[in-house]
């Protein structure tokens, strides 16, 4: 009988000091704070690139040429008159992508976002003879024109891949990308223009519409304003470099 119990008092010694001894091995989790910020990984947040030109307040960095004017009401920009353009003084854009957010006052409203504008603007025609618009109109057959007009290409040059323009009140979405010579155009997700200097071109129809030739690589770039009866609100026009992803 102790010879037994010698034996099992021996085996209850053993299993104690190895569950002792597990016990020891494993960490504790009564860190002190200076001991616990070592074992968090700080992640900080990844700069997307984006650079607004429209801060929703007011038109800094922004100015007026030609007929009519932009106002900011409501994190938007209007316009009364036209026909006018509205440019960022500060500097030339390309290499880069531009996306712009914006909705027409109707169901349909005409007007444009302007790029490679040569020389900074003195005048609203300069812009539109030497530089390129790339259109915001629906229904370009209300004033005669052709698909070469609508929304998403390049005004009178560019035949659309898609038509994908919203009618007002909804928002749509543009984003269009510089890269040396070559311009491309998605609204709303969907491609629009894939455009390349020197690629053919129809003839002028119209003595409103641009002259033909090339554009440079890098230009200013521009809101119109068309008239009172035509009035595109915009929310967005921000930046970012071509080669951020």
């Amino acid at each position: 009988m102790n010879k037994k119990l010698t034996i099992g008092g021996l085996c209850l010694f053993t299993c104690a000091l190895a569950i002792a001894l597990c016990s020891a091995k494993l960490p504790s989790s009564n860190y002190s704070s200076k001991q616990t910020k070592h074992l968090v990984k700080v992640t900080k947040p990844v700069d997307s690139g984006w650079r607004q030109l429209f801060n929703g307040k007011d038109l800094d960095g922004w100015k007026q040429v030609g007929p009519g004017a932009r106002y900011v009401e409501n994190g938007l920009t209007g316009s009364h008159g036209g026909m006018g353009l509205c440019y960022w003084t500060k500097e030339k854009f390309g290499d880069c992508v531009i996306r712009v957010v914006y909705k027409m006052q109707k169901e349909n409203s005409n007007s444009g976002f302007f790029i490679r504008i040569p020389i900074e603007p003195r005048e609203a025609w300069m812009p539109v003879y030497y530089g390129y618009e790339v259109q915001i109109d629906n229904h370009p057959e209300t004033s005669g024109e052709d698909e070469y007009h609508i929304t998403g290409s390049l005004y009178s040059l560019t035949k659309p891949h898609s038509k994908p323009g919203r009618p007002g009140p909804q928002w749509n979405v543009m984003e269009i990308t510089l890269d040396g010579p070559h311009t491309i155009v998605y609204v709303n997700g969907q491609l629009v223009t894939d455009y390349t200097e020197g690629d053919p071109v129809p003839e002028r129809k119209f003595d409103y519409e641009p002259f033909r030739g090339l554009r440079p690589n890098y230009g200013f770039i521009g809101l119109q304003n068309h008239g009172d009866d035509d009035v595109v609100f915009f929310k967005t026009v921000e930046v970012r470099p071509l080669h951020l992803k």
